[in-house]
C-alpha cells in the first residue's frame, strides 16, 4: 500500500494572523482545511495511508485529524522538534517508507486535482530514476494587455497561463532510496533535487492547467482566489 507524506511543519508567516494559532494546512479554503482537501484528493486515487510531517502547532493538526477515521483513511504523525526543512522532514520519516518501493510526498499548502498515476508510471518506467516531480504551467500574477503594431490596445487577458514555463507543483513520487540524497536539515528543493537532476535521476511530469486544477496557498490573495474557484467548481 502506498503511503502519502504531507509536509506540514512550516510557519505560514505570510498568512498571519490566520496561522498564529494553527499551521497553514489547517487554514480553511471554501469551508474546508487545506489538508482535508489533500486527503480527499489522494483518497480518490486510492491512497488511504497518510503520514503528516508536523512541527509548528502540531497539536492542532493531531486534534483536527486524529486517526483519520472520520475521513475514511489512516493518519499517523512524525514530529520534528525543531524546523528541519522539507528535505530534513522527509529524512526524519525514513522508518515510515524504508520498506516501500514508492511513496508520495505533498507540500502542505497546495490544493489540486491532478492524477498522480502518471508520476508512479514514469518512475516505474525508469529504474535509474529516484523521484518524479509534478510540474504545472506558470500563471501570470498580473493581467496582460495586448497591443497591435500601432500601439493600440486590442485586448486584456486576466492572469493568463504562460504555457512554455513550468513550475514545481509540490507533488512528488519517490523511491525509498531518496534517503541517500536527503539532508539532515534543509529544503529538498535546494539539496536533493539539484543532485538528482545532475545525475539524471529526477523525472518531470507535466500537467496543463487547462485540464487540471492547482493552487498554492501562500498569501491572502491566493486564499481568496482558491475559495472563489472551489465554491464555483468543487474538486471532490
Amino acid at each position: 500500500m502506498t503511503v502519502a507524506l504531507i509536509l506540514a511543519g512550516g510557519y505560514g508567516k505570510r498568512l498571519r494572523p490566520l496561522t498564529d494559532d494553527k499551521p497553514k494546512p489547517l487554514v480553511e479554503v471554501a469551508g474546508k482545511p487545506i489538508i482535508v482537501w489533500q486527503i480527499e484528493w489522494l483518497k480518490k486515487h486510492g491512497i488511504t495511508d497518510f503520514v503528516v510531517l508536523a512541527g509548528y502547532r502540531k497539536e492542532k493538526i493531531i486534534e483536527s485529524l486524529g486517526s483519520g477515521s472520520k475521513l475514511g483513511v489512516s493518519v499517523s504523525y512524525v514530529i520534528e522538534d525543531e524546523p528541519l526543512g522539507t528535505g530534513g522532514a522527509i529524512k526524519n520519516a525514513r522508518l515510515i517508507y524504508s520498506s516501500q518501493e514508492f511513496f508520495i510526498v505533498v507540500n502542505g499548502d497546495i490544493i489540486t486535482n491532478i492524477d498522480v498515476e502518471p508520476l508512479f508510471d514514469s518512475l516505474k518506467g525508469d529504474p535509474q530514476a529516484v523521484a518524479a516531480m509534478a510540474l504545472v504551467q506558470l500563471r501570470s500574477p498580473y493581467g496582460i494587455v495586448e497591443t497591435d503594431n500601432f500601439n493600440h490596445v486590442i485586448s486584456f487577458k486576466e492572469k493568463p497561463i504562460i504555457g512554455n514555463y513550468w513550475i514545481n507543483a509540490g507533488v512528488y513520487v519517490m523511491r525509498s532510496s531518496i534517503v541517500e540524497y536527503l539532508p539532515d536539515r534543509g529544503d529538498i528543493e535546494r539539496t536533493a533535487f539539484p543532485r538528482l537532476a545532475a545525475e539524471s535521476k529526477l523525472i518531470a511530469v507535466k500537467y496543463e492547467l487547462t485540464k487540471n486544477y492547482w493552487k498554492s496557498i501562500d498569501t491572502y490573495k491566493d486564499l481568496e482566489e482558491a475559495s472563489v474557484d472551489l465554491q464555483a467548481t468543487p474538486l471532490i
